[in-house]
């Protein structure tokens, strides 16, 4: 791939100084109560095993230049109702699974690659949960973003020696494809970090590809949705008649898209198709009271999706607990 070291250098440079590709705005400020909260994680459980929701810290979205089929005003009505205000403050949130014989993370933050104080935070988070990268046996990524497959590399190098990385077969295909940005306008951001977060992996052997629906480990289904990018995926986990959805990027703000699931964001490589998977995805989610976890929603990000009539949505975040388990009130 001639070239492509220049162009990786370029976007790394780049996205120290941008949460994501794309969001150049104009500096603004942020609210006094914005602070650095500790690493860590929240857990649930699903059957018999746990989900662990952890932190990989936040970023700052100016909505004005990122969200698309929409207006400012339309922005700023609805979070208003949200007592937020524009700039939001996005999420970054990954998630371990503990399965019999794998321990498993789903997708791995942004790593370096936004720069200082802009996410990076995944494995102070999981060595607050007693675990190193060493330990992590399967990666799943919902899809080849910088917030999502960062996490991967650090100088270049596999930050999970030991890991197999499942990803859509669409997304290699897509990425590994310099006519693919010719032909679609993509930023070429995208394909170069993609490369750069896979590639490592790629040669050592360490990377399976998945098409349509298709189980990739015990109780754990994959789906490809493409419109986010071309091989985003869902990852059901089903254990002893309880499941969760890890659902990727069908949604980045709460208050914008769950009442107005049309608007649609400029990270989106097909606009019409991501605000598809997002409607029927929110309406499915909606009529089978499914539990599910999103990278970008406030932390953790585990939650149901509620209908409130019309064509809009609600979140309904999980309750917090703290106690010991299989205690009665």
């Amino acid at each position: 791939m001639p070239g492509i070291n220049k162009r990786i250098a370029a976007a790394l440079l780049a996205a120290a100084f941008f949460p994501f590709p794309l969001a150049q705005a104009q500096p603004v400020s942020m609210p006094q109560h914005v602070l650095q909260q500790q690493a860590g994680g929240y857990g649930v459980q699903v059957g018999d095993v746990r989900v662990t929701s952890l932190t990989d810290g936040s970023v700052p979205q100016n909505l004005y230049e990122l969200f698309r089929w929409t207006k400012p005003e339309h922005i700023d009505r609805l979070l208003a109702r949200n007592f937020q205000s524009n700039p939001v403050e996005a999420s970054i949130n990954a998630f371990l699974v503990t399965l019999p014989g794998h321990l498993l993370l789903v997708d791995t933050g942004s790593g370096q690659l936004f720069g200082p104080g802009k996410g990076g935070r995944l494995m102070e988070s999981l060595a607050a949960q007693g675990i190193g990268p060493q330990d992590i046996t399967d990666i799943l990524l919902t899809h080849a973003h910088s917030d999502h497959a960062g996490g991967l590399v650090r100088e270049g190098q596999r930050v999970f020696p030991d890991a197999t990385v499942y990803v859509g077969k669409p997304d290699i295909d897509f990425f590994f494809n310099e006519d693919n940005q010719k032909k679609t306008g993509y930023d070429q951001a995208y394909f170069d970090i993609a490369r750069l977060t896979l590639s490592p992996y790629l040669k050592a052997g360490k990377v399976r590809t998945f098409s349509g629906t298709q189980e990739i480990l015990p109780g754990m289904t994959a789906t490809v949705h493409p419109g986010h990018t071309p091989g985003s995926a869902f990852y059901r986990l089903t254990r002893q008649g309880e499941s969760i959805t890890f659902v990727g990027d069908i949604i980045h703000v709460a208050a914008v898209q769950f009442p107005d699931p049309d608007v649609t964001i400029a990270y989106d490589e097909d606009q019409a198709r991501a605000a598809a998977v997002r409607k029927a995805g929110f309406a499915s989610f909606a009529r089978e009271r499914t539990l599910i976890a999103a990278p970008h929603l406030p932390f953790p990000g585990i939650g149901h999706v509620r209908a409130t009539g019309g064509n809009g949505y609600d979140w309904v975040p999980v309750t917090y607990t703290n106690r010991e388990g299989n205690q009665h009130p």
